[in-house]
């Protein structure tokens, strides 16, 4: 088992946590290396279950026990993978799966995003200049958040890898693996959403579903691991798989009890923060309103042309992701001021995926002002 706590990249913006082993092993490394971030972010996160969902320590840990169950119980390998981070970090094994429940903790006695967060592309390979199939995201959220970040590289006994992006602590966000899978993410908000009443048993995290579906080794499998998951939040998966002819892309709408699906028009996907494939729910953007009405349909517009003469390269994606219309609530989103401080978001960081090539693309956001950083799964990889 190899840790590489510190990142040789001078230019990234995050560091890079590098593990192999089991899951366990994986997860207690991961937990050492950054057990200082680890800290920082429980910190956070606490802070946030108090006063935006009046959870106090006791009920945060009675939610993370819950979910651990279920964790165990529908995935188990990810469930070993977070006991090992609770170990490494040296804090509460419930603590940790609260925190990556912190989606359903937050919105579940509160559910609502309000205007959400987040656009994200994807596009085929028969419609990319270079062949390679791109996925890729803004990443939306508090900027209090940046500070306690990871990317997060895992190699398993099996030789299955893994990189993403990763709030301390978490197992995965947008990202890709060495089977030519990727994901990126946009939250959704219905009236299905919210924690079980009467002791009933919690769905799956929405960031266990995520590591899910990057554990997989193929798209189909992804999708077996998403949409077999019960769920207590709704969420948006951009996925895609490398391969012949363009590789196949697919966007996944799930809500608790239901899923839809959306296939590439014109090559491509892009998807935003509201439901678009007609699930029989109450979308709460209908009451919140806001960028998320646009940003989807804007990002394919700018990219349509490129798309349709096969040509859209990762400088196309790029400068879609740091488009301000409607600034500074746009696709490429800076802090409004009149939000309230603990619903205030900003584009925390730029994901920039070439499935083809396992290349990973991150840019410190919001993106209009940074560049972006490209890295090879396999050079960052531990050593054997």
């Amino acid at each position: 088992m190899t840790v590489d706590p510190a990142t040789p990249y001078a230019d990234l913006p995050v560091p890079v946590v590098s593990v192999q082993g089991t899951p366990g092993e994986c997860g207690a490394a991961y937990g050492l290396a950054a057990r200082p971030l680890v800290a920082a972010n429980l910190d956070l996160y606490l802070r946030r279950f108090r006063e935006q969902a009046g959870l106090d320590s006791a009920a945060v840990r009675a939610a993370g026990a819950g979910f651990r169950r279920t964790t165990v119980a529908h995935h188990p390998r990810v469930a070993e993978m977070l006991d090992g981070v609770a170990e490494g970090a040296g804090v509460a094994v419930e603590e940790i799966y609260a925190l990556n429940a912190r989606t359903e903790l937050i919105y579940g006695v509160r559910p609502d995003g309000g205007d959400g967060g987040c656009t994200a592309v994807g596009v085929l390979g028969t419609h990319t200049a270079t062949g390679s199939l791109l996925i890729g995201q803004n990443w939306d959220w508090h900027p209090a958040q940046r500070e306690a970040m990871v990317l997060l590289v895992t190699r398993d006994e099996r030789g299955h890898a893994v990189v993403t992006l990763a709030e301390a602590g978490m197992l995965a966000k947008a990202g890709l693996n060495s089977a030519g899978v990727g994901v990126c993410i946009n939250m959704l908000g219905c009236d299905r959403d919210g924690l079980p009443r009467g002791g009933g048993a919690p769905g799956v995290p929405y960031h266990v579903l995520l590591r899910s579906v990057l554990e997989a080794d193929s798209l189909a499998w992804a999708l077996r691991a998403a949409c077999r998951s019960p769920r207590n939040a709704s969420i948006n998966m951009v996925l895609g798989q490398a391969g012949d002819h363009g590789g196949e892309l697919i966007d996944l709408e799930l809500a608790p009890g239901e899923a839809g699906w959306l296939h590439p028009v014109d090559g491509m996907v892009t998807h935003a923060n509201h439901f678009e494939a007609g699930l029989p729910v109450f979308d709460t953007i209908k009451e919140w309103g806001g960028s998320s009405l646009f940003r989807s349909a804007r990002a394919r517009r700018l990219l349509t042309d490129a798309a349709v003469a096969g040509k859209v390269g990762v400088d196309d994606v790029m400068e879609v992701f740091r488009d301000h219309a409607s600034f500074p609530l746009g696709i490429c989103r800076h802090v409004d001021e009149r939000d309230a401080p603990l619903d205030r978001s900003e584009t925390v960081y730029s994901v920039l995926l070439d499935l083809d090539e396992r290349r990973f693309g991150l840019a410190a956001g919001p993106p209009c002002g940074h560049d972006y950083t490209w890295l090879d799964l396999a050079g960052l990889l531990p050593a054997d």
